[in-house]
């Protein structure tokens, strides 16, 4: 399945621009299906731009009504939303139903805790963007130390917390050479007890 995601485009180095108002959301559909010779987008997960750092409070409710027009038009089939905060998801989802959230996430940044849980129990999927640090790569004498106990990378133990974290996670590590896909894969068969992972959560708390 194919999932992609709308609101913001790349400048000539490499910055983030806002790519947020209604027609350039539907411009950018109508070029995805174009380009993936698709005539649906399965999944299209809308970015908050309100802040290009991080969530940041707002209206979202003029974007996520033309992600409703697209959907009306048979263009994508399921509306995820991304970079956002609680009441953005809750005030989206009192439009349209929400299929997945995708917001930064992983051992040591946990702000979303709440809302992570939250989705979990509506049985809606949460995709942590940087689940192993992203620019800033993991790095913890806590997270070494279990990965050597284990037989294991730091960022197969990372993303094994995760996956232990809640099932509704779905994770998206980059890679670039099937190696590493095949350590991302084998991520899923790291199991951790339950005084490993009270370890591994004592990383992201102050």
């Amino acid at each position: 399945m194919i999932v992609t995601k709308l609101g913001a485009r790349r400048d000539e180095k490499g910055g983030w621009l806002p790519a947020f108002t209604p027609e350039a959301l539907t411009q950018a559909v109508e070029d995805n299906l174009r380009n993936l010779g698709l005539d649906v987008m399965e999944v299209v997960n809308l970015r908050s731009m309100l802040d290009v750092h991080g969530p940041k409070e707002g209206s979202l409710e003029p974007q996520v009504e033309a992600m409703i027009k697209l959907k009306e038009r048979g263009l994508i089939r399921h509306i995820g939303l991304s970079n956002v905060t609680a009441k953005q998801v809750a005030d989206a989802q009192a439009m349209t139903p929400i299929a997945c959230v995708q917001n930064l996430y992983n051992l040591a940044n946990r702000q979303d805790e709440a809302l992570l849980d939250q989705l979990a129990a509506q049985g809606i999927p949460y995709v942590p963007f940087f689940p192993l640090g992203g620019f800033s790569p993991l790095q913890s004498d806590q997270l070494s130390e279990v990965a050597n106990e284990l037989s294991a990378t730091p960022l197969q133990v990372a993303l094994a917390w995760l996956l232990q974290r809640s099932p509704n996670i779905l994770l998206i590590p980059g890679t670039s050479s099937p190696e590493h896909l095949k350590q991302n894969l084998a991520s899923a068969e790291v199991k951790l007890t339950p005084e490993i992972v009270q370890r591994l959560d004592g990383i992201g708390k102050p």
